[in-house]
């Protein structure tokens, strides 16, 4: 069985990114060991661009954060999704921060071959998701990873407000995922 982490990059528990994540998680658990990473959970540092990581043993970071229970978590991960409420066109700062935090070799030890994306936000904007969407391309393209599928969610601002089709729709892709 693979294994698949979920990223959730919404620091409002049980809000509609966290509910799109678990419908998602459990579609995909009938193929597939799930586990969800919500960036909540855990207190990670912005990465200063130091580059110390490449020349340090183990290419530890020398910030002594929570990332490492992610790293963790990542070197074991066959298929990675990102799931992240939309703020002024782009992800979570705080799922920015953990994915600035791979700049690093450590990700060279990951096993990740597939990625999927799930964005939810409250504008009904047409081009909302577009920003995000080329850098989940570029991502694709830089490290020569599968997708395996996008759930782009509008007009869902409160908790609770992902519509019942859309929570159907994550939960179809993650039951996809052969």
């Amino acid at each position: 069985m693979s294994k698949i982490t979920i990223l959730v990059g919404s620091m409002r528990k049980g809000g509609n990114t966290e509910l799109l994540a678990t419908a998602f998680a459990d579609g995909a658990k009938n193929h597939h060991n799930v586990e969800i990473i919500s960036v909540a959970d855990y207190d990670i540092n912005y990465c200063i661009g130091c580059n110390s990581c490449f020349k340090s043993e183990g290419n530890k970071c020398f910030q002594s954060d929570d990332m490492y229970r992610i790293y963790d978590k990542l070197i074991d991960t066959d298929i990675l999704v990102i799931a992240s409420p939309v703020y002024f066109y782009g992800i979570s700062a705080e799922l920015k921060t953990i994915i600035d935090r791979l700049h690093t070799p450590m990700r060279n030890r990951f096993r990740i071959k597939k990625l999927a994306l799930i964005l939810v936000g409250a504008s009904v904007l047409p081009e909302l998701f577009d920003s995000i969407k080329i850098q989940y391309q570029l991502i694709l393209n830089f490290f020569n990873l599968e997708d395996v599928g996008m759930i782009l969610v509008r007009g869902a601002k409160e908790k609770g407000e992902v519509s019942d089709s859309s929570l159907s729709e994550a939960y179809n892709l993650g039951f996809s995922i052969k």
